[in-house]
């Protein structure tokens, strides 16, 4: 990603353009939005009894068996990835994913006060929710920050060695869903496999370095 430059320019086809980094307010806006929409994707697989992938889906399975909440496990299961997110991705990328994970713990246990879902069919739950995580996780990538857990390892393999981290996401997230068969009913992890899929799908599709300007 370009940061610290005023402008640059990028040649595309016979056309040459000036480049701006994200501002200030662009990256809290844009991480604003990110962790918005993966609270919503959350609270719809919640709601249907689905887990999806990354941390996100590892907190739902482990909250189906405990008395935590969601987000205080997605905190905590956060923790040792941070670390590596330092080590690897930088203080700046950790400090963004840090403030990220924060604001969604505490959105996931406020949300619920002025949002009850009272039914949601598990097909709407699984494209849905799949889908506000992978725009989430998106929105954040492309604002130098990360939801943390398995996404910062994926983030770190695509910068250092451009394995596609949509695709390492998909593998990381086969190995959830066959853990959860033990603890959640086939019919909800063919479900939750929907959603896993939708979420990765957005991934892979759009974050692709060198494919925007800007970032």
């Amino acid at each position: 990603m370009m940061q610290g430059a005023l402008s640059s320019q990028a040649a595309q086809g016979n056309h040459v353009v000036t480049v701006k980094p994200h501002s200030l307010f662009d990256d809290v806006y844009g991480i604003a939005v990110g962790i918005l929409f993966v609270v919503m994707g959350v609270l719809l697989l919640q709601a249907a009894g689905l887990i999806t992938g990354g941390v996100a889906g590892i907190s739902l399975l482990v909250s189906y068996t405990t008395d935590l909440s969601v987000g205080v496990l997605f905190m905590l299961i956060n923790l040792p990835f941070f670390l590596f997110g330092y080590l690897f991705m930088g203080a700046r990328f950790t400090i963004k994913s840090l403030i990220g994970s924060v604001a969604i713990m505490l959105l996931l246990k406020l949300m619920p006060g002025g949002l009850v879902i009272g039914h949601v069919h598990p097909m709407v739950a699984a494209l849905g929710g799949g889908t506000f995580c992978g725009m989430g996780i998106l929105a954040l990538a492309r604002h130098g920050a990360g939801v943390g857990g398995t996404g910062i390892v994926t983030l770190w393999l695509q910068k250092k060695y451009g394995i596609n981290a949509g695709r390492t996401q998909v593998a990381i997230d086969a190995v959830i869903l066959l853990v959860a068969l033990s603890i959640v009913k086939p019919e909800l992890v063919g479900w939750s496999s929907l959603s896993a899929i939708a979420m990765s799908s957005m991934v892979m599709a759009w974050h692709r370095p060198g494919r925007y300007f800007g970032n």
